[in-house]
């Protein structure tokens, strides 16, 4: 996205604030993400004096720091090495490192791969070739319209998520699912404002794995979703 923090301070600039055209924006005050970045320090060689940097545990366990800390290079896992050699710098350019809790963290994939998918089959809808977007050429009645419209116009990963999305909207599923998925993404939202009572920043990693090849994983859509 950048080469650096203020390259994404300037780009988020320009990305942020009330967008009239987009009925899901919230109408917030616009801020400044480049001001910040333009201060200077009275200790230039601790820059992030003041600071705080979240350390959730659930990520962050004693028992990894330690191997972390202790095995250089030969750490099995080389996003969590990645991420903590960040942590380190920022701790050594001047930011305090604060112990945080997110107990729920863990069910946020699960929550997320059941509310997304709901979100895409119910908006996604209305792309059926008969009022707008790409309709196919060759049809018989209004369902084969339909039908082959959807399969020429959406790829293989979003048909899977109108799919998986419809559903957990069926009814019988809807109380079991979505409105249950629902209830966990509250819960994880507030373990998110609670942590960040206390700190200013949460560090940690956000994919499991490092990027792979373009394609390489085409055909295992669940390390994809990971």
């Amino acid at each position: 996205m950048a080469r650096s923090a203020k390259d994404c301070a300037l780009l988020l600039n320009a990305m942020c604030g009330f967008d009239e055209k987009d009925s899901t924006s919230a109408q917030v005050a616009h801020e400044d993400y480049t001001a910040k970045i333009n201060e200077t320090s009275a200790d230039k060689s601790k820059p992030l004096s003041g600071l705080r940097v979240g350390i959730p545990l659930q990520f962050w366990d004693e028992k990894t720091v330690d191997a972390l800390s202790t095995s250089g290079l030969q750490a099995p896992n080389g996003v969590l090495l990645a991420c903590w050699q960040a942590v380190q710098q920022l701790q050594k350019l001047g930011a305090t490192l604060v112990d945080v809790s997110l107990p729920r963290v863990g069910l946020s994939v699960p929550a997320y791969y059941v509310i997304a998918p709901a979100e895409a089959s119910s908006n996604l809808s209305r792309f059926d070739g008969v009022r707008y977007g790409h309709r196919a050429e060759n049809y018989t009645d209004l369902e084969s319209m339909i039908s082959r419209t959807r399969a020429e116009g959406f790829g293989a990963e979003v048909q899977r998520r109108i799919l998986t999305g419809t559903y957990v909207l069926c009814h019988g599923y809807y109380d079991a699912y979505y409105l249950q998925a629902q209830r966990v993404r509250r819960l994880i939202a507030q373990d998110f404002q609670s942590a960040l009572q206390s700190c200013d920043v949460l560090a940690g990693p956000v994919a499991p794995t490092t990027a792979w090849k373009i394609g390489e994983k085409n055909n295992d859509p669940v390390a994809m979703y990971l």
